[in-house]
């Protein structure tokens, strides 16, 4: 219970009326002016208050813009929030499925997002809790690392840090090197933070998960211009680029023709956006045109090989037909 005292009461008065509201009301639940009474009692300690206090309070928090129903004979209820319990529940479920934060912080999260709801809202999310078996990062400085790199993003600096990798022993382990990076842009894809950056000695991008970075620390150098980076030569198509770069890997950016079937469209809007251009159309059939990362696409094609066929450029063709080659073999085998 949080214990009001004294003078105190009347002066916050209409803030504690406003947290009763935020807490225990909605259009399906409206509070009487004796509930809120109630309430005040049981929950701040408030024993001098009357009915008329109640109605006073909530009508100067009208007059400050609050949104709150007053119709005679429903009671009072805080009609508008900072988040809609759709708004909180999507956020909620944004960071259950992150990959990005480790479990005990997704807790803390989200327990702090539940509170942006009332009681009833708490209710029904009660049986949210994230879990182990999520695949999330070991990395306790992903969010200091999101922090330095949007930092140094802001203020044109290089960047350092070192690069982890998993072993056998399931634990992350440091490759023992240090990079120094242009950075230029991050983006989420696939529930991990990605880093679109650069190297000095070469003039294409580079991409770095944000979770497998250690000892992240923000140097006095300038970035090199991002038109001397290909690919950021103008400014930067964010939801071009990332249909581009399905699976976030280096290398040249490329037409692709693709043959498959009407019933591949919704996947295919999944994966490269509407971007890609038809070229033609049977109730059996559909070939289009897709620009894509080569090695994207190429790992891309394997993955729904039952359902496309690569038709252009020859060259990916011929390279995906000797990895077909080689699963078969393996597949050709007796265990």
């Amino acid at each position: 219970m949080i214990k009001v005292y004294g003078t105190e009461t009347k002066k916050m008065l209409n803030l504690l009326i406003l947290d009763v509201l935020r807490r225990y009301s909605d259009a399906d639940h409206p509070l009487t002016q004796q509930a809120i009474i109630r309430i005040l009692r049981s929950d701040y300690g408030v024993e001098k208050i009357d009915r008329r206090s109640v109605k006073a309070n909530v009508l100067s928090l009208v007059d400050m813009g609050y949104e709150i129903s007053m119709e005679e004979g429903n009671g009072y209820y805080l009609i508008s929030r900072e988040f809609e319990d759709a708004e909180l529940r999507l956020l909620i479920d944004s960071v259950l499925f992150s990959k990005t934060i480790s479990d005990a912080y997704a807790k803390r999260l989200i327990e702090k997002l539940k509170s942006f709801g009332n009681i009833y809202f708490d209710m029904r999310v009660s049986h949210v809790k994230p879990t182990p078996t999520m695949n999330r990062t070991d990395n306790k400085q992903v969010l200091y690392n999101v922090s330095a790199i949007d930092e140094a993003i802001d203020n044109k600096k290089k960047i350092s840090f070192h690069y982890c990798k998993y072993g056998l022993d399931f634990k992350m382990h440091d490759l023992g090197r240090n990079y120094v990076v242009n950075p230029y842009q991050m983006v989420a894809s696939a529930g991990h933070y990605y880093l679109l950056g650069n190297l000095d000695k070469y003039d294409d991008i580079a991409y770095y998960r944000i979770d497998k970075m250690t000892n992240v620390m923000i140097l006095d150098e300038k970035v090199k211009p991002q038109k001397d980076v290909k690919g950021l030569e103008g400014q930067l198509n964010l939801s071009k680029h990332m249909a581009e770069h399905i699976y976030m890997f280096c290398g040249e950016t490329l037409n692709v023709t693709l043959k498959t079937t009407p019933n591949m469209m919704d996947v295919l809007v999944d994966w490269f956006g509407k971007d890609f251009k038809i070229l033609k159309s049977t109730e059996d059939d559909l070939e289009i045109m897709v620009r894509s990362n080569e090695n994207a696409i190429f790992c891309w094609a394997l993955q729904y090989g039952p359902y496309v066929e690569v038709l252009s450029p020859p060259s990916l063709r011929e390279e995906l037909a000797k990895e077909i080659k080689k699963m078969s073999q393996k597949y050709g085998k007796k265990v």
